[in-house]
């Protein structure tokens, strides 16, 4: 019999009977074999008594269908036995899952699911929805299908097309084997499902029509609306699971993903050719995950793939900017002057009393691998960096309306997206609440004032006033979390300033304290920087359930950018530090700066903080990555399956009969890890993103890392989602949201930042003012004498100078890095002439550099249009041969109308009718405003 013809029932099969005599074909089914299963809600019970004694499991198939008489389902036990507290709260939940199954029965969906004949244990509600629920909530949805009409994608002019072709052959080892990627230049048009437009569409197999993400999809919209009277008038499943009625609701996978044998489906194909570390050199197959997925999930592999693509030419100008740091560092005047031994500066003591004068060319070996990242290719490659970073959004922006055009997402309006927006559990129980509070009606009335119809009519039930101590908290929690951040920041240069402090007092190892302070401390802010992380992730939801948005997608964007921002002071604070603040506040020798009694500001390495804030970069970024890849996103997850598993062996109950049978599909997908959402896969690529382009200037090998990462992410991700979660519901969403303005945030942010790092962290400017200003033969030499500044050593504070001396001779001038009048000068120690120049030079760039760069970004973004114009051309094609396609299809249905009247012209009410249906002809053929009206007469074909 065709599914579509079998009543709506709800079947509760016995587990120890099998229930036909039919083998199970697929276990994606019903026990009938015919119906498919396309969502799974899930909850586990506890009989009454169970504590007491095992339940005997049943023998009898109780089947109970709309308007019929079935058996009835065997009690928990006697009714007049009196319920413990347990008791009580289990019967009422079961109460509420059976009014709520029975609503969704009512609604058209058809239920089936075993008996629970055990004490305890896991139920599965297995749902099918039928074709007329399809096809009514398809057309409430909005939901765009194929139609009969196909035409071909033109690629363009000859040149294009051989120019594209090329591309295919080169490129055909990549491509992933799978039908999406075939080279099939036709396509479908598409509409949005009419039940009085059934003879647009190609319908061969009505059980096929709809793809499985497309049926799961529709099963959870139902879900969502659908009302419980008994749990205080909820409505939705996910208000009934976060009051534990049910446990999970989740559409399944479409078989396993490791099975033997050649039986192939999605699942299994995405793992063979996408979720494989063996095919990392191959493109992603983005139809197929959209397929498989959805559109919100798709748009962000595609969006990850064509950000780890970009990152190959970003990584080969990086490693050339390198290379030429290397080839060029044996021709650095500034490092030769700093190496010569005979021409020595003697410099000021580090610290007070313990520390000695030294030679500055001790400190050779930093000055010459600080030339490796602090030379005149790194303003190029800035600028390079902030150009891409334009060309990567431009770019992203153009891949996804030419994702939106072939997955048919270019007519998505708002209206629709608001239509399929609903209240989130916590909102109603807030507004439920409130209603409660403030009305003075009985209980029952107060219920029924907060109807689901009353809920849909007003916008928002919640004033600011309501939300004001939400707000007041996020507002203070906020603050206190950044403040913690900075306090961290500062409890590691206290460290590192105390540290340095007592080794210099030990002479074994005195001569490494900046190498052994500076790895210590980095290490120090890696793991507080990942531990804060996870602290501000669960932070970050905490107050944004405080604030009680009405939407999950309102929800969403707020915990967004509270997560982003926590994270992102988190991770760059320390950065920040050392790129623009140490250093800057030392004073001078004889009037330092104290942190405590006797601690003074830490300094700069001789060869300046370039180096130090490339160390500090490349160890957390590559820290971060590596941590976060191998422990947090692949053992945690194996962690916590193995204590789930662990957790079902010892939970009490009994055997199961079946345990040695091969488990349902909806078994295996129950063991999986619900999902979660798509913010912390985006964020952990927004924050390298940041990485790749706020501080390249001192660390152009950060693409490079990024790449390699990103490389491996691809599959991780894949991986996950296909092997280690449960499928996520299909959603339908035209672009990335508010993720984009984060990234152009971004962009813009790294040029103001990069054009900082390269003025004041960097020596670039000083360099440049010393050849064109002060340089008697227009080079570098003489450059590192002219940056350091004399003092005289009789001046040193009492109490302040080395002990015991080493120095092989007499001091009476030792040097410091700063631009200082001597101490022979009218005004010693003031700031000089060279401090002036060398300042405004920097502040003339940074403004040069930031609008330069800007301009250049805002040019860029002119040139690139948004829409492709093979896009725009194929859109307005498309608009143009559904029209016609329209008006023939219409013509077609006005002529099978016209015959049977044309046979039948012996009768007279027949010869009236055949007028009446010829006069309506040439309307329906001239006008396509009458397309609706004269299908409408056409239910079905």
């Amino acid at each position: 019999m065709d599914p579509e013809h079998l009543p709506v029932i709800n079947n509760y099969l016995d587990a120890n009977e099998p229930p036909s005599s039919e083998a199970r074909l697929s276990r994606m089914h019903f026990h009938d074999n015919q119906r498919k299963v396309d969502y799974v809600l899930a909850y586990h019970y506890r009989k009454r008594g169970a504590h007491l004694g095992h339940g005997s499991p049943g023998h009898s198939l109780a089947v109970i269908s709309n308007g019929e008489t079935g058996k009835e389902r065997h009690g928990g036990g006697p009714g007049d036995v009196e319920l413990g507290p347990l008791d009580a709260l289990e019967e009422e939940r079961r109460e509420q899952r059976d009014e709520f199954e029975h609503n969704l029965m009512a609604a058209g969906l058809e239920l089936e699911k075993d008996l629970e004949s055990k004490s305890q244990g896991s139920v599965f509600v297995r749902i099918h929805a039928p074709w007329q629920v399809l096809a009514r909530e398809a057309e409430f949805l909005k939901i765009k299908v194929p139609t009969k009409k196909m035409y071909e994608i033109k690629a363009g002019g000859s040149i294009a097309k051989k120019f594209s072709a090329i591309l295919q052959t080169l490129s055909s080892p990549l491509q992933p084997r799978v039908p999406e990627h075939s080279n099939n230049r036709m396509k479908n048009l598409s509409y949005p499902f009419s039940r009085e437009k059934m003879y647009l569409y190609n319908i061969q197999e009505k059980d096929t029509f709809f793809d499985n993400a497309t049926r799961s999809r529709i099963v959870h919209e139902i879900l969502k609306r659908t009302a419980c009277s008994r749990a205080n008038n909820t409505m939705g499943i996910n208000s009934l699971i976060a009051n534990n009625i049910y446990e999970a609701a989740y559409p399944l996978h479409d078989g396993e993903y490791d099975s033997p044998g050649d039986d192939m489906n999605d699942r299994k194909l995405l793992y063979q050719e996408w979720a494989r570390y063996g095919v990392f050199y191959k493109f992603q197959p983005i139809d197929l995950i959209r397929k498989y997925f959805g559109e919100k999930i798709g748009l962000y592999f595609a969006w990850l793939g064509l950000y780890t693509s970009f990152l190959i030419p970003s990584s080969v100008i990086g490693v050339i900017v390198f290379l030429y740091g290397c080839a060029t560092i044996e021709e650095d005047i500034p490092s030769k002057e700093m190496c010569d031994h005979q021409n020595a500066f003697t410099m000021c003591p580090l610290c007070d009393k313990s520390c000695d004068y030294w030679n500055l060319s001790s400190a050779c070996g930093t000055a010459r691998a600080s030339h490796l990242f602090d030379n005149p290719a790194t303003v190029f490659f800035s600028i390079f960096m902030a150009l891409w970073a334009t060309m990567f959004l431009e770019n992203w922006k153009r891949l996804q309306m030419r994702l939106g055009y072939f997955w048919d997402l270019t007519g998505i309006e708002e209206e629709e997206e608001r239509s399929q927006e609903h209240s989130r559990p916590e909102y109603e129980t807030k507004v439920r609440e409130k209603l409660l509070k403030e009305s003075g009606k009985s209980a029952v009335q107060k219920l029924e004032a907060n109807s689901p119809e009353d809920d849909e009519d007003d916008e928002d039930k919640l004033t600011w006033k309501d939300r004001f101590p939400g707000y007041l908290m996020n507002f203070a929690s906020i603050l206190f979390m950044i403040a913690l951040t900075f306090s961290i920041v500062f409890g590691v240069i206290v460290y590192r300033i105390t540290t340095a402090a007592a080794l210099s007092l030990n002479k074994a190892t005195r001569s490494n304290v900046r190498v052994t302070v500076t790895a210590t401390a980095v290490i120090i802010n890696l793991v507080v920087i990942l531990i804060l992380d996870e602290i501000y992730g669960a932070v970050a939801k905490w107050l944004t359930k405080i604030e009680v948005p009405k939407t999950e997608q309102t929800f969403e964007e707020r915990l967004i950018l509270k997560a982003f921002l926590l994270k992102f002071v988190n991770a760059y604070s320390p950065i920040f530090y050392v790129a623009f603040f140490k250093g800057r506040f030392v004073g001078r020798p004889g009037s330092y700066v104290y942190v405590f009694d006797g601690y003074r500001m830490e300094e700069c390495a001789p060869g300046g903080c370039l180096m130090e804030l490339c160390i500090q970069l490349s160890i957390i970024m590559l820290g971060k990555q590596l941590i976060q890849n191998n422990i947090f996103e692949i053992g945690v997850p194996k962690l916590k399956k193995l204590f789930r598993k662990l957790k079902d062996e010892t939970e009490p109950g009994e055997s199961d009969p079946d345990h040695s049978k091969r488990p349902e599909q909806w078994d295996l997908d129950h063991s999986l890890e619900p999902y979660t959402g798509l913010t912390p896969e985006y964020m952990e690529m927004i924050i390298q993103f940041g990485f790749v382009t706020l501080f390249v200037a001192s660390f152009p090998l950060a693409p490079v890392f990024a790449l390699l990462n990103n490389v491996i992410e691809v599959r991780l991700d894949a991986k996950k989602f296909v092997t280690e979660l449960r499928r996520p519901d299909a959603v339908r969403t035209k672009d990335i949201g508010i993720w984009f303005d984060i990234l152009s945030g971004i962009g813009k942010f790294s040029v103001i930042i990069n054009a900082f790092v390269i003025a004041v962290t960097s020596d670039f400017i000083p360099r440049l003012v010393y050849q064109y200003s002060y340089s008697h033969n227009g080079t570098l030499h003489g450059f590192v004498n002219h940056t350091l500044s004399f003092f005289n050593v009789s001046q040193l504070k009492e109490g302040t100078q080395p002990e015991n001396s080493q120095f092989d001779q007499e001091v009476q001038f030792c040097r410091f890095k700063d631009y200082r009048e001597p101490p022979w000068a009218p005004n010693p120690y003031e700031f000089s002439k060279q401090y002036w120049s060398v300042l405004s030079a920097r502040l003339a760039f940074v403004i040069i550099f930031q609008n330069l760069v800007m301009f250049l970004s805002v040019l860029v973004d002119w040139m690139i249009p948004d829409i492709p114009t093979d896009i725009s051309d194929q859109i307005k094609k498309e608009k143009s041969l559904l029209v016609d396609f329209f008006l023939k299809e219409e013509h077609e249905k006005v002529k099978l109308a016209d015959e049977p009247a044309q046979r039948s012209q012996g009768g007279g009410d027949r010869s009236r009718r055949s007028r009446a249906a010829g006069s309506r002809a040439p309307s329906g053929r001239s006008q396509p405003g009458s397309i609706a009206s004269s299908g409408s007469q056409h239910t079905n074909v």
